[in-house]
């Protein structure tokens, strides 16, 4: 006969939690309504408390601007994009067949991002009102989005991922530090009471605790009963790795340090110069008359719906936009080939065009077309483009990758959208009056430069050799 118990009274592992869960559950829902209804009720104890620190956090934060900095910085870390987060991870989990996962990871977004404006609305509470504001919050208070999103966001990724980390008790402790200190940031920025943080809190708890106990009940009726301190699905841990196929992505590390940061270096050295005798000796040469002449022709050729159209083109080459497709292309660069060789070359061949654009138009500092330019004035000079570098480095680091691990005669097309995509932006920028055609030169020399030295250091199409096959 099967006894269904542990030896000398104890109870097996996970069923205390079991037993526990439900009622923490309906506990943490209490504490949500208590909130909710002293909110409603504008009693005078919880209202005096709100306003207090509401105050004396803006005396304190509001006359040092570095402290304002610092808050803004963490605080964004809970906001309504980080729910994106959850959509990329469950499409990682989907491209490696954990269909429950990601299911599980868009119901929990998909229910936090409900959650949030329909709680405000009935609610109705208004923002607080300090001294001397540091920051703007948009619709009601009642609760906080950036606490509500914060604890849904990161508490899904802990339990999906927990199988997968090695030191749990330090990463879970992690995540909760975190999710404090994004709480802690609304407040002290003004834009929500405590009230509002701690409601944020625990109905984010509340959400988060439903979902994986529905998840853990489901596991249970198919015969896969499992402790909560192991994560939602322990036997997924090979396909919640990032990249369990992957050994030491870079050998020889300081070696090739060495050498990227040497390329570094040339790389910047050949660009000022470059940008130097473009900025002082090509004016009244045939070149010169080149530089100028497209741009002024180009102006001659506006109407409005072009302007219309090398706006968006333009946008297609925002640092924000190609950063986008960088953290895209990278997730699904670790779900498909599962190795992290790929992700750094793609990192780093962003890092390298920015610094490189970065410090470059520093020292050169060439001035802009001599024409009326479309777009409000750029911080930075000249030469070299940033847009159409950016955009030509991931282009181009893309279909290397693609080239080099894809068989399909379908590789080609990242080589004709690398093209068609730098070509776009490139004769938008142009067309904008926001660069010269020389300025072009000089983000094609970076890119060539650096994507070529990255691609000789790293080899990024070649297979990581794993730790324990190296001797």
């Amino acid at each position: 006969m099967a006894i269904d118990a542990a030896p000398c009274g104890k109870a097996p592992p996970g069923r205390l939690a079991d037993r526990w869960a439900p009622l923490l559950v309906v506990a943490i829902g209490l504490g949500f309504g208590l909130l909710v209804l002293l909110v409603r009720l504008h009693l005078e104890p919880v209202t005096s408390v709100d306003q207090a620190v509401a105050r004396e956090l803006n005396e304190v934060v509001s006359p040092r601007s570095y402290l304002v900095d610092a808050l803004n910085g963490i605080t964004r870390l809970g906001g309504r994009p980080v729910m994106l987060w959850l959509v990329g991870v469950a499409a990682l989990l989907l491209m490696r067949r954990r269909v429950r996962l990601a299911v599980y990871l868009l119901a929990t977004t998909a229910g936090a991002l409900l959650l949030d404006p329909s709680v405000k609305s009935l609610v109705g509470r208004l923002r607080p009102v300090v001294e001397t504001p540091v920051a703007i919050g948009l619709g009601n208070s009642f609760p906080s989005g950036h606490a509500l999103g914060s604890m849904v966001v990161y508490g899904a990724l802990l339990l999906v991922f927990l199988p997968a980390v090695r030191y749990r008790k330090l990463f879970t402790a992690a995540v909760a530090m975190l999710v404090v200190a994004i709480g802690v940031t609304r407040i002290a920025l003004g834009v929500h009471y405590l009230t509002d943080v701690l409601a944020g809190w625990l109905l984010g708890a509340l959400w988060l605790s439903v979902t994986a106990y529905a998840f853990r009940l489901w596991r249970r009726e198919t015969g896969h009963p499992v402790p909560l301190d192991d994560g939602l699905e322990p036997e997924a841990v090979e396909a919640i790795e990032p990249a369990p196929d992957s050994g030491r992505p870079v050998p020889y590390r300081w070696v090739k340090a060495t050498e990227i940061l040497t390329g570094w270096v040339f790389t910047f050295g050949i660009l000022y110069v470059v940008g130097y005798l473009v900025k002082n000796h090509t004016e009244g040469t045939w070149l010169g008359r080149v530089d100028d002449g497209v741009v002024r022709w180009l102006q001659t050729s506006r109407t409005p719906t072009l302007d219309d159209v090398s706006w968006v083109w333009s946008k297609a080459g925002d640092i924000r936009a190609i950063l986008a497709i960088s953290l895209v292309f990278c997730l699904i660069a670790l779900a498909v080939w599962r190795q992290w060789r790929p992700v750094v070359f793609v990192v780093l061949t962003m890092v390298g065009e920015l610094t490189l654009f970065r410090c470059t138009a520093a020292s050169v500092q060439r001035d802009r077309p001599p024409v009326p330019q479309l777009d409000s004035p750029m911080p930075t000079s000249s030469f070299p483009s940033g847009h159409i570098a950016a955009t030509m480095c991931i282009s181009v680091a893309i279909a290397v990758l693609i080239m080099g691990r894809v068989s399909s005669r379908w590789r080609w097309f990242a080589v004709v959208l690398a093209v068609v995509v730098t070509a776009g932006v490139a004769l938008s920028r142009l067309y904008r009056g926001m660069h010269h055609p020389t300025d072009l030169l000089g983000a094609a020399i970076l890119t060539a430069l650096w994507v070529g030295l990255l691609w000789w250091a790293l080899r990024p199409n070649a297979r990581a050799v794993p730790v324990e096959l190296r001797t």
